[in-house]
């Protein structure tokens, strides 16, 4: 079931009229068999992990809380995140490893014969392990109380709108809402609906149109010219922006038509001038998680430099296979590591004073381009594949080349109106400027959105890019 489909439109009708009806604790149990069934509707077979893994984290919470004993908290926490990281470690990666173990034999000259198995990846497993560990982790560092109620619990895991694709939500902002009784005021109607209708309009319009394009440029074996490789990663950079920024903010949008608020994901990514800002702006749950679960703990920036780079380039390397079993994707985390240490060397993220237009012009667009870069190793599907598009990359440069004429305008077509909405939020500092425009303009946009949907927009229910992380 996809935000996009019309089974999802049905569903949440139904959820939202019955939740408006119930008192508090209906609600949640509302909430907890709603958010099974959404989840069930891809594969039920893998309920079972999701309510497993609740299950372990809330009663591991509970004894790591009600001990003093430094060793039993320890082995508490160590079967919390064994278990979590054995199932995404085997779901997840062990159709990679395995793979990768078999060629590094290969190349010695080892025929062997594996015992290879076909491990399909549970929807979503990386977004709620990463809820859960987060959970216990905050519990044994005493940041929190542990909640002793189970069904809120459960629905903190499961809420079905951030269930397969995130946010990554951390429980002292989504467990007391959940708790509490719920109130949802018009300002949170207006802006959910707001946002519901802007995610459609960058996953219909912009996100599955340039999807086309981007399939096309990045076939393998098809044969590309620099303008196709260039035009093919800003298709891309687009494509995952409003794929992925869209489904944040259908997800918040459902939220607070129950009187629940996510944690904005994405502001305004391809805006900012240094990679520290990219990733202050681009996937925020997930660089923040990165950040205080992995970077800290490992030293962050309080040891030498050396030590500083070593764990920016850990952190970075491993966010990278977060995103996918495959070694285009360890390439880019790894590429991203290398950006963060050298902008932090060249101590380019510190915004200077007085600095001119020019000078910012010019900082902006070296970094969307070292962003597009990595946007080529992210979407290419075997490093063999990243050679050939970086090899294509310098041939057929001419004003005549068939690439601009052939995707230039279809680009420009559906990023203007994209573009022209972010520039209205980003000069306002604000990300629900448009409903709090004045009447004739808010009007204008809204219309121009159905317009630019209806005619325009993509209803064949693509699904959303991360669901496969």
């Amino acid at each position: 079931m996809v935000f996009n489909s019309l089974h999802f439109a049905v569903f949440f009708l139904i959820v939202l009229t019955a939740y408006r009806l119930l008192p508090h604790r209906g609600q949640n149990w509302l909430l907890l068999g709603a958010s099974y069934y959404f989840y069930a509707a891809w594969d039920w077979r893998f309920l079972g992990l999701l309510i497993a893994s609740t299950l372990v984290d809330f009663f591991c919470a509970l004894a790591i809380a009600g001990s003093d004993d430094a060793r039993r908290r320890r082995v508490l926490l160590t079967l919390s995140l064994g278990f979590n990281l054995s199932l995404l470690g085997f779901f997840k990666y062990f159709n990679f490893f395995a793979d990768s173990l078999h060629g590094l034999f290969a190349l010695a000259g080892w025929q062997l014969d594996f015992f290879t198995l076909k491990v399909l990846l549970p929807i979503g497993i990386s977004f709620y392990t990463f809820m859960t560990m987060s959970y216990v982790i905050d519990v044994y560092r005493r940041e929190i109380e542990p909640t002793r109620n189970l069904l809120d619990f459960g629905v903190f895991i499961a809420f079905f709108p951030h269930l397969v694709a995130g946010p990554i939500l951390r429980a002292s902002k989504l467990l007391p809402q959940i708790a509490r009784p719920r109130t949802v005021t018009r300002a949170q109607i207006a802006e959910g609906l707001w946002l519901i209708a802007w995610g459609f309009f960058k996953k219909v319009f912009v996100a599955d149109n340039l999807g086309h394009l981007t399939d096309t440029i990045f076939l393998p074996g098809h044969g590309v010219t620099g303008p196709d490789v260039l035009l093919g990663v800003y298709a891309f950079a687009f494509q995952i922006y409003g794929d992925f920024s869209g489904y944040s903010d259908i997800a918040r949008g459902t939220s607070k038509l129950m009187g629940i608020d996510l944690t904005v994901n994405f502001l305004f990514p391809y805006f900012v001038t240094s990679p520290q800002a990219f990733w202050r702006n681009w996937h925020i749950s997930l660089s923040t998680w990165l950040r205080d679960y992995l970077y800290i703990p490992l030293g962050g920036n309080r040891g030498s430099a050396w030590q500083t780079r070593r764990n920016l380039m850990i952190t970075m390397v491993l966010g990278g296979l977060w995103h996918g079993a495959a070694w285009p994707f360890v390439i880019w985390g790894a590429y991203q590591g290398a950006l963060l240490i050298a902008y932090r060397q060249l101590n380019a993220d510190t915004p200077r004073p007085n600095a001119s237009w020019i000078r910012t012009a010019i900082a902006w667009l070296v970094m969307f381009h070292l962003t597009c870069l990595g946007w080529l190793i992210f979407r290419a599907k075997s490093t063999s594949q990243i050679g050939e598009l970086l090899a294509a990359l310098p041939v057929g440069w001419s004003l005549q080349a068939p690439a601009w004429h052939t995707y230039g305008p279809t680009l420009l077509f559906y990023l203007i109106p994209l573009l022209v909405i972010h520039g209205i939020e980003a000069r306002r500092e604000d990300l629900n400027a448009v409903p709090r425009l004045p009447l004739v303009a808010r009007y204008a946009i809204y219309c121009g959105i159905a317009f630019f949907v209806l005619l325009f927009g993509d209803f064949g229910g693509a699904q959303f890019i991360y669901f496969q992380f």
